[in-house]
This record gives C-alpha cells, structure tokens and sequence, in this order.
C-alpha cells in the first residue's frame, strides 16, 4: 500500500511546472479572456445561458464560468461527424486551471507507485518512445442533457450539448505501464492532473480505472485532437482518452499516474459519480438508490440534427433528415426514424463508420404529406441489442440520460 500524490500537497513535478509557466489565475480567466456574444435559451425551466468566447474558443453555451462548464451549441453537430476542436465542450470540476501558456517543453507525466521502474516522460519522449496510435471517438459529460430530467435534479444544468467526437491522436497507457513494469499484486492506476482546488476543504480531482482496463490496449494518453495539438480547455498538453466511458475519466492536463494496491476511493469516485446499481441506472423519481455503483459506459444515444424543435418544412416536398447515434464501443447496428409520434417507424441509412467509438451519422427522406405539425423520433440499437426507452429514465444525480429524442416540426 503507498500513498496517493495530490491529495494534500501539490508533488515536486507539479510544483516545478506551475513556478516555471505562472500560475493563470482563474479571475484573469474570467475577467480578461472570456467574451460575452450573446445569450441563448435552452428549452427547460432557467434555460436562459450567455454564449461566450474563450481562447482558442468560438462562442459556446455557459453553463458555470467558475470552474468553467462550456457546452456546445448543438447546430454545430450538424456540421460535421467530427467536432471541432474551437467548438468542443468543456468541463472542469476545480477552480484553479493550470496556465494557458503551458510550457509543453518542461512538462513531464510522472508514472509512480506500484510500479518496477518509476519513471517521467516528456511529451517528446512520449512521441519518440512509444508507437503512436489515434481513435475517433466520443467523449460525453456524465450530465449531458441533465436539464431536461424532471423533476429537475442538483448539477449543472446543461442540454444536449455537452458531448463531442474527435480524433485523438497519443500513445497506449498499457505501453507506458509496461515500460515502467506494473508490479504484481497492482489493483488501480490512478489519475491526477494540473488543475487544483481553490480551496483546501475542496478534494482534488483524481481518478481511477482498474489496471486490467488501463492495460486494455485502448485507453490512451492523447496529445493531439482532430489532428492539432489539445486545446488548453481540452487538457492540453496530455490527457487521458478512455474510448467508450463517460468523460469523468478523461482526465485532462495529466501529469502523475500512481499504480496502486487498492482501490482508489477518493470524492470524485465515492460518493461522486455513481449511479443506481441496476440494469436501467434508475430508479423511481425522488427515490433514493439503495445500492451504487461508479458509472462507466454510454449507453446508446440518438439526435436528429438537421431539424430543431418549431422547424419549418414544406409540405409535398422531401427533406433528408440528418442526425447521429453512438454508444459505448459495440458500435451502431440500426437507426429507425418515425414522423408520426413512434406509431411507426423506418430504418435510417447509416453514414460512414468512423470506429465504435464514433459518433455514427445516419439520414433519411422525409415527405410531409399534407400541412400540419409531424412528431419526429429517432432510435438506435447497438450490434448487442442494446436501444433507448420511450420515456425518460431519472436518478438523483442526472446521469445517463438516453430517451427517444422528439423534434416537432410544422409542414406549410
């Protein structure tokens, strides 16, 4: 057994980086970077958020500025299967961010604990040591859609947006552990990055996997998205990729990984972050869960994104209705699509697979009829037949939302 870093004291390395960069104030962040557009209204209750630009950053929703929750405006998914780097979601759980003039240089990711060999890598190292690897894939806040769970639960309190899918280019963690040999008897790998709480009450932000997934040949620790550096936002200069499971895990600015004996339980893994321990992750609204578990995996999720709820469509002409589907890395087996309230439905054609990690875009022809209002749906299932519930699942802490989408669209 052997402590874990960061949960008292900030460790050497981290102490190094932070003195050489400067630390970047979160009030400098806030009043000197951070540019207000416009506000926008999202369709529940206290819906009403600013659309702010911050560096590196096209306009995007505000949810919190302190620590900074930015979601994606969901036309943007639209665009592209892949989402851009200035238009992808942020989320952090802790004040104080680490500098946004990172010196990429004098950044070293300490591998510790029960470990043959502990060891630090630069990013350059990284790129020159290991083979490198990309993956396209999803990562979705734990919350995404919380706002729309009724009765409303405590969190931020985002729509649709707080997902996004990108190519992520690093090298494989279970190479670095094997470089620096995972000692027997190893239970965790352990995660902690550059940013730290404001206060000293506030528990740092650390996570953890078990080592057989860390070593799954897939979970990675990426330096690059959508072909460029990360972002600052995004966790620039290193973070964890986790295909498949909720970004909780996706550590960002990732500078020490621990490999412990024990299982980590640490706030942001108990009491945070769990859900039901059930097949549905639910339980009764207002009900209190009896027994939990820490999230992990998607579950199948499905949007129409060419049509906005109060749309407008011509009657007697068709219109291809474009959208996305993904889940957690069994992949997108089928897409049905209905234009009359879930009465009848019919299969979408799926677009390009980009990976099971993806997001899947799908499209379909729609012809409304004669004038009036048409209720759209979409619903995917996975490649192990797993699909999404007609009415929405709750749990108290807003987690996990996956119900047929409904758009309404008015033919004249």
């Amino acid at each position: 057994m052997q402590d874990i870093p960061g949960m008292s004291q900030v460790p050497l390395n981290r102490r190094r980086f932070i003195r050489s960069a400067g630390l970047f104030g979160l009030a400098g962040l806030m009043g000197g970077i951070a540019r207000a557009e416009e506000n926008i209204i999202l369709p529940f209750e206290n819906g009403e958020r600013p659309l702010v630009q911050y560096p590196q950053k096209r306009p995007l929703i505000r949810l919190t500025s302190r620590p900074p929750q930015l979601e994606t405006p969901f036309p943007v998914f639209n665009e592209s299967v892949i989402t851009p780097n200035d238009a992808f979601f942020v989320r952090y759980h802790l004040s104080v961010l680490p500098p946004a003039s990172v010196d990429a240089e004098s950044f070293r990711l300490q591998i510790k604990g029960k470990v043959k060999t502990p060891q630090e890598f630069s990013i350059a190292d990284l790129k020159s040591r290991f083979e490198a690897v990309e993956v396209v894939a999803v990562n979705q806040c734990s919350g995404n859609s919380r706002g729309f769970f009724q009765p409303r639960v405590p969190g931020g309190q985002s729509g649709n947006g707080a997902m996004g899918n990108a190519r992520w280019k690093g090298v494989l963690l279970k190479d670095v552990l094997d470089k620096c040999g995972v000692a027997e008897g190893a239970k965790q790998a352990v995660f902690n990055g550059l940013d730290r709480p404001l206060l000293p009450q506030t528990p740092d932000f650390i996570k953890a996997l078990d080592v057989d997934q860390a070593r799954d040949g897939e979970v990675m620790l990426a330096y690059e998205m959508n072909g460029e550096e990360l972002p600052w936002l995004n966790g620039f200069p290193l973070r964890l990729v986790v295909p498949g499971y909720y970004g909780t895990y996706w550590v960002k600015h990732l500078n020490e990984i621990t490999v412990a004996d024990e299982t980590f339980n640490g706030f942001w893994m108990n009491p945070a972050y769990r859900i039901p321990d059930n097949a549905c992750a639910c339980v009764e609204p207002g009900a209190t869960p009896k027994k939990t578990v820490p999230i992990t995996r998607f579950n199948v999720r499905s949007f129409i994104t060419s049509l906005a709820d109060g749309s407008q469509v011509k009657a007697g002409d068709t219109t291809t209705v474009k959208g996305i589907a993904f889940d957690g890395g069994y992949g997108i087996q089928q897409v049905l699509f209905s234009d009359d309230g879930g009465r009848s439905w019919r299969e979408a054609e799926l677009g390009k697979d980009l990976g099971k990690y993806s997001f899947r875009p799908w499209t379909i022809p729609f012809t409304a009829r004669q004038a009036g209002s048409f209720e759209l749906k979409v619903k995917a299932t996975n490649r192990i037949g797993q699909s999404q519930p007609l009415e929405a699942l709750w749990n108290p802490a807003g987690y996990m939302r996956n119900v047929i989408e409904t758009v309404k669209v008015l033919a004249i």
